[in-house]
């Protein structure tokens, strides 16, 4: 009877055995598929996170596979952005890689876009670093069907890049404040509450709009005389003040205007400059010389203030917008402005646009990494 007990205690303890050795296997087995789905699939966009993973938290890697495209074989990118045909004699600018801190970025893949997007219409709403971002995506999707036809134009201020054997369309819209500027008797008033040419922008599959850089010229650069807001016209107010009653009114007009259920709204976030090198902790440098990103995560001089602005207002809208929240990522990037193999040389020193390819191109690789996750994103 005690050999019996015996047998009958080892035969549990075997089969309780058994039983964790396949819990172990079983686990293990769910953390390669989790593993892998986490670029893509197991994705939650609250701040554009994947797997709890940040797109936009990390560090700039080299990597020998950059750039994505070559320039010169991209025939339609403007001669500002053309850095190394401008003369720019080091390269190392072109070989960084964006690395978020708890995932990899997927590569973006061309080809995929043009399938997921055949037949639609996607278009840019801003300033001219809308048009350095358009530029890119236009450039990575021909540069994945390079002996596929092409068509590019523009038409009172709207540019437009077709691949007609995919139907589709990325369009630009040059706008730098989004809302209007209209000439009156007393001068060219930029009116804060009005929005009258938004019709142009309906019937699209995506928007990726921006506004930022143009609030701040003043003096001749300054593309208005007058400031209004209902009744009360000025001569000036407070910049960031303007900027946020600006970008209020557009998020309101996409409130009534957009159809989130057939449109996908993006907001491309505020692209830094370089131009004070006591940012980052060199007093009197700029981006003139830069050859390395900033090492690390994080950017000594902080975010600027319309970062702030950007995040309260989409966080009260009612339509779903997503944050393209490159500040941080482009911050690191001092190296990567035309500086003087602009479109002025060495007249002057573009410290604000960027060079391509080059860091945009990485702004249009989170673009995709979001859009084929499927999922829904949560504004700011």
């Amino acid at each position: 009877m005690g050999y019996g007990f015996h047998n009958f205690l080892y035969s549990i303890a075997f089969a309780a055995v058994v039983f964790v050795s396949c819990l172990h296997q079983y686990s293990d087995a769910a953390k390669v598929h989790d593993g892998d789905d986490q670029k893509l699939s197991d994705v939650s966009l609250g701040n554009s996170k994947v797997g709890g993973c940040d797109f936009f938290q990390g560090s700039w890697v080299r990597d020998d596979a950059y750039p994505l495209y070559d320039t010169s074989i991209c025939p339609f990118i403007e001669r500002e952005f053309d850095c190394l045909k401008n003369g720019r004699p080091d390269k190392l600018y072109l070989k960084y890689k964006w690395k978020p801190t708890a995932c990899e970025l997927p590569r973006f893949d061309g080809r995929d876009f043009l399938r997921r997007y055949k037949g639609k219409k996607i278009l840019f709403v801003g300033d001219s670093l809308s048009l350095n971002q358009w530029q890119s995506l236009a450039c990575m999707l021909h540069a994945s069907v390079p002996q596929t036809n092409f068509t590019i134009s523009r038409t009172n201020g709207v540019s437009t890049f077709t691949i007609p054997e995919y139907d589709i369309s990325v369009k630009l819209d040059r706008n730098a404040f989004l809302v209007d500027i209209v000439k009156e008797k007393i001068g060219r008033v930029l009116k804060l509450d009005s929005i009258k040419h938004g019709d142009a922008w309906k019937g699209y599959d995506m928007l990726i709009f921006n506004t930022w850089h143009w609030w701040l010229h003043k003096g001749s650069k300054q593309p208005w005389d007058y400031i209004q807001e209902g009744n009360n016209i000025q001569k000036d107010m407070d910049r960031l003040a303007a900027f946020n009653k600006g970008l209020t009114t557009w998020g309101k007009w996409v409130d009534s205007s957009v159809d989130p259920t057939t449109t996908k709204v993006f907001f491309q976030g505020i692209s830094p400059t370089h131009y004070n090198g006591q940012e980052w902790n060199e007093s009197k440098s700029t981006c003139v010389g830069q050859t390395q990103p900033i090492n690390g995560s994080t950017y000594p001089g902080g975010s600027p203030p319309a970062v702030g602005i950007v995040k309260e207002v989409l966080s009260s809208m009612s339509t779903q917008v997503t944050l393209l929240d490159i500040t941080t990522l482009s911050q690191m990037r001092k190296d990567g402005h035309p500086s003087i193999y602009g479109l002025d040389g060495q007249k002057g020193s573009d410290c604000s646009h960027w060079c391509l390819a080059g860091v945009p191109d990485t702004w249009n690789e989170i673009l995709y990494a979001i859009l084929v996750s499927g999922r829904n994103a949560r504004n700011g």
